[in-house]
């Protein structure tokens, strides 16, 4: 059977539909050199729930090669986080080198910074991209379960030193309002109080609305993207999920508005068929459909 690559109905280019022995059936090294290539510099959960954990997930639901740059360390599981610890400035600028230096990098996703020197290394990180790299910025700031992921003496250095890089910058309601003060705003306020911060567009998501729909803005008209709720699904890193999507799909050559649509679609799945069986706490979200498949088919 001649290969597809994701999200394409078209045969991957160069394929062929077997090898020269038994330990593969295709060998299409002309399709693996077209996987877009993401890079995720955010925090490490130990649960497997959010940070880069999820952030590979869902490079991975969305045929991208995932990679990361790790800025912190996080002793995290469903029901809360215990202990945090930062990585060296030089490493997180080591890490994105390294990738850059070998693989390359076609878009970034930026998520939980920790500090003033954590964000100062990323900006230095991101000035080394090729121009016109695509980045989304997930300002994380407290987990779900309420634990400080930013120090509050960080929150105007990523203000006024990444956001102005972003591409897309995705916050939710909580951190939006954070973001510009605005405690009282409505959605769409916000959205256009946070793109006069500086990124190009700004997707404030749904999650902590009244009604599940994010809103999209890039200087234009404010753009609904509507969804439905799942209450009882399991939401444990459904923002990292859809930053990364979105980050997934401006590598794979998208505009910024049809890569929300597509993201805010992962998300979404990703919350309804959550693990809620996973941990006591509210469970991960499931982007690669692990609840649908039968475990013995991968053996």
């Amino acid at each position: 059977m001649t290969p597809v690559l994701p999200g394409s109905t078209a045969p991957a280019r160069g394929a062929t539909d077997s090898c020269s022995d038994n330990r593969c059936r295709v060998r299409n090294l002309d399709a693996v050199a077209d996987i877009a290539r993401v890079l995720s510099i955010a925090g490490s959960d130990s649960g497997g729930g959010a940070g880069i954990q999820a952030d590979l997930k869902a490079f991975a639901a969305c045929g991208v090669h995932g990679m990361t740059a790790v800025t912190a360390i996080t002793a995290q599981n469903t029901v809360g986080v215990t202990a945090i610890e930062s990585i060296s400035p030089e490493m997180v600028i080591a890490q994105v080198r390294a990738v850059l230096a070998d693989i390359g990098v076609d878009a970034v996703k930026v998520g939980m910074l920790g500090t003033v020197e954590t964000i100062e290394a990323v900006r230095l990180a991101l000035g080394e991209l090729e121009p016109g790299t695509p980045v989304v910025i997930d300002p994380v700031m407290v987990a779900a379960s309420g634990a400080e992921l930013l120090d509050r003496s960080a929150r105007s250095a990523l203000i006024e030193r990444l956001l102005p890089l972003a591409t897309v910058a995705t916050p939710n309601l909580p951190e939006a309002r954070a973001l510009t003060g605005l405690t009282d705003a409505d959605a769409a306020a916000l959205a256009r109080a946070v793109h006069a911060l500086g990124p190009a567009a700004v997707v404030v998501t749904g999650g902590h609305r009244e009604q599940a729909t994010d809103l999209f803005f890039d200087g234009g008209t404010i753009v609904e993207l509507p969804g439905e709720r799942y209450p009882d699904g399991a939401a444990h890193g459904s923002g990292c999920t859809h930053s990364s999507a979105l980050a997934a799909y401006l590598a794979r050559g998208l505009a910024p508005l049809e890569a929300a649509r597509r993201a805010k679609e992962i998300a979404s799945f990703a919350v309804r068929d959550g693990l809620l069986g996973i941990g006591a706490g509210p469970g991960p979200v499931d982007s690669l459909g692990l609840a649908k498949s039968d475990g013995a088919d991968s053996i």
